[in-house]
């Protein structure tokens, strides 16, 4: 199975044009499987609520899910990308999951950073995961791997792979998730943007760097900071659901729930 990232500059709030680059990308690649970044579709440095909301699309009858939909079916790959979601009078931090068959499923991003708290509700359904037939997927979005949890909870759950659109500002995903990989054993792509978005008083610069990691905590592949680029690798999924460290060790059978109550609020004096 080859997976891999797309990594660009998006530029805000053109949602067609943002689009039509990612498509022309992925259409250069032979993937099995592709992530774009986070937000990868409207830009990230939004300057209002009412603005995220002008540039939110309903999931799955949005503009940009039906075009990755189609860009899916005509390369036979499967993409997950980050998007703005619109759900009645809310508005999530959203990545979409699609085959060459269509839409498979979305997730809602759980810890929402910095001015995201401002723009976007929580997620509220969790983190999924996907059976796709060559691997299981989990998904997870940008902040989310400063928790250990969730790649814990997704790896869990079975993932094979974890997808991580992504929009990184602060120097420390890239290292970390060596770290990540190699303690839950699965393989992880981290789909970062590129370029500084400057809007109004607001700037941010986006480090690049996407990066394919392997169980083993090996970084695969890197991409530049500031490259435009497609970045795949060919991977085995199985290797990813042998979860002994040696003869003695299993990363799962060796846990002891028993004694982790603090992590959801148990064992805790009030």
């Amino acid at each position: 199975m080859k997976i891999g990232f797309v990594q660009f500059e998006p530029l805000f709030g053109d949602v067609d044009g943002n689009l039509k680059k990612a498509g022309d990308l992925i259409m250069e690649s032979d993937a099995d499987l592709l992530v774009l970044p986070e937000l990868f579709n409207t830009g990230y440095v939004f300057t209002s609520k009412e603005e995220a909301v002008s540039l939110a699309e309903e999931v799955p009858r949005g503009r940009t899910t039906r075009g990755l939909c189609e860009v899916a079916k005509e390369k036979g790959v499967f993409i997950v990308a980050g998007l703005a979601e619109k759900d009645g009078d809310r508005i999530y931090n959203s990545s979409v999951l699609v085959s060459p068959d269509g839409y498979v499923g979305r997730y809602r991003k759980t810890h929402l950073f910095f001015e995201e708290k401002l723009w976007f509700d929580p997620g509220d359904e969790g983190f999924q995961v996907y059976d796709i037939g060559i691997c299981t997927v989990g998904i997870m979005i940008c902040f989310d791997w400063f928790f250990p949890e969730s790649m814990r909870v997704l790896s869990l759950m079975g993932a094979d792979l974890i997808c991580h659109p992504s929009n990184l500002v602060m120097p420390f995903c890239q290292e970390s998730m060596k770290t990540r990989c190699l303690e839950n054993h699965v393989f992880a792509v981290t789909a970062n943007r590129t370029g500084t978005e400057a809007r109004g008083d607001k700037s941010l610069f986006f480090t690049g760097m996407s990066q394919i990691t392997g169980p083993d905590g090996t970084i695969l592949y890197r991409a530049g900071e500031d490259s435009q680029e497609v970045g795949t690798v060919e991977t085995d999924p199985k290797v990813a659901r042998d979860k002994n460290v040696n003869r003695y060790n299993n990363l799962v059978t060796d846990r002891r729930p028993g004694f982790y109550g603090h992590l959801v609020g148990k064992n805790r004096k009030e």
